[in-house]
């Protein structure tokens, strides 16, 4: 149990030190109710969305926020993408998550907010079908 603890934390400090967003996410997240949110832009329209979630298990989820525009004007942003997800519990869990969300950026203050949707479908330990992982984020934004 030590070792998970001291590899969570190391992982929430390597985050910290190289995304260009961090914050939190409420909602279901593979079976738990928070997570610590990053972002990474890869491009200017595509970025790395990535969550570590702790209650039942540990829970890791990486996605490639392939498509991230501009809805109506720059506050507003919407986004989808799909990546891998993980719980380490009993039963361990492995499977593909899709992403869509909606987020508005404050111009005056460096802070992003958004709703996000994210379904998963498992295919090991057991194979099924999660379409409840709804979300909400609240992610400082380094650098603007």
């Amino acid at each position: 149990m030590k070792k998970i603890v001291t590899l969570l934390a190391f992982t929430c400090i390597s985050l910290a030190g190289i995304s260009q967003e961090l914050g939190a996410r409420f909602g279901d997240a593979l079976g738990n109710a928070v997570a610590i949110d990053a972002v990474f832009n890869t491009g200017k329209f595509n970025r790395i969305h990535a969550d570590v979630s702790f209650g039942s298990g540990v829970g890791i989820e990486v996605l490639w926020d392939f498509i991230n525009r501009p809805l109506g004007g720059e506050a507003f942003n919407w986004y989808a993408g799909a990546g891998v997800s993980t719980r380490l519990d009993d039963p361990f869990t492995l499977g593909v998550s899709g992403e869509i969300g909606l987020e508005y950026r404050f111009n005056t203050v460096p802070i992003a907010l958004g709703l996000d949707w994210r379904p998963v479908f498992i295919l090991v330990e057991n194979t099924d079908f999660d379409a409840g992982g709804f979300g909400f984020n609240a992610r400082f934004i380094f650098g603007k």
